[in-house]
């Protein structure tokens, strides 16, 4: 039976929202720069923390900065970490959790311990420590980083899942027949795997997001990039909680916890559409709400 993702409210919603964030990384930096005549870089000394205005729609920094333009700006180098960390990620976790599953043995055995040696090192002091040993090289170094130490949990989940199935009947069958491993791990494994994978991908999105920010929050990125881990960093500096400069801090940590809650609303709504429980209990609370509903426009005594 087939499933209309965009159905579910949940994925529509959330895929309209993270579909907003892409394009504004991607055209958002021209939009500022050729429509708004905007420069994220540019100090304005006539307008120095200035709150929001018809001429800066979000104020300006303590520098003179516009803040809807650093907004713009930040979501190019925050999304980009945030997906090219989640690519290195999620490409590594398959590239080990699939075949330890698949194969057993001692392929299996060394790729299972590789994975468990992840998953018991001190992952976010060694990310401080690297980082901060490698700061000033850039956004892509650091979802570099953010990638290779945060895959080991979704090498996990799908070495149980390839296990599973890898020893079903129709593989087993498959197998006897003298289909070759490739085939079999590409065409009859990693299908059943796609929903874990996709799901894998949107927490790795949100977790590296979160991780440069966390990272620039400490002081540990690249001081020249601009995101909106930056933008948090340079507030906190200047103290702008305290100031009650909110409009500097607030708009950057909207966007990345909009940014989570869009991940998060595609994850559940795939996993409503995949999982058959899920799916029957979403339809039993529509069904229970509805009858509600009815019950509540009936007259009392009808």
């Amino acid at each position: 039976m087939k499933y209309n993702i965009f159905g579910n409210g949940k994925v529509a919603f959330g895929v309209v929202l993270l579909s907003f964030f892409v394009l504004l990384a991607v055209f958002g930096p021209w939009f500022t720069g050729s429509v708004l005549g905007l420069d994220a870089r540019a100090n304005d000394i006539t307008a120095i923390a200035a709150p929001p205005s018809a001429e800066h729609p979000l104020g300006t920094t303590q520098f003179g900065q516009d803040v809807l333009a650093q907004v713009i700006e930040g979501a190019r180098g925050s999304m980009f970490v945030g997906f090219l960390g989640a690519t290195i990620g999620t490409t590594i976790a398959v590239l080990i959790g699939v075949p330890a599953g698949y194969f057993g043995g001692t392929t299996g055995n060394f790729l299972n311990f590789l994975t468990n040696l992840f998953l018991v090192m001190p992952v976010l002091p060694l990310i401080f420590v690297l980082a901060g040993y490698l700061q000033g090289t850039g956004l892509v170094m650091i979802a570099f980083i953010i990638g290779v130490f945060g895959w080991a949990g979704g090498a996990r989940t799908l070495r149980a899942q390839a296990m599973s199935v890898s020893n079903r009947d129709f593989v087993q069958a498959m197998r006897m027949l003298g289909e070759s491993d490739r085939r079999l791990i590409f065409t009859e494994v990693m299908p059943h795997l796609y929903g874990w994978i996709a799901s894998m991908f949107l927490g790795g999105l949100i977790g590296a997001v979160m991780a440069e920010a966390g990272l620039a929050f400490l002081g540990v990125s690249d001081s020249s990039a601009i995101s909106w881990g930056t933008m948090i960093q340079a507030a906190q500096q200047q103290s702008a909680v305290l100031r009650g400069l909110w409009w500097w801090f607030v708009p950057p940590g909207l966007c990345i916890a909009l940014v989570g809650t869009a991940a998060a609303l595609i994850n559940f709504g795939v996993d409503e559409l995949a999982n058959p429980k899920l799916r029957s209990a979403s339809r039993r609370v529509a069904k229970r709400t509805a009858a509600v509903q009815r019950a509540a426009l009936v007259p009392e005594g009808v």
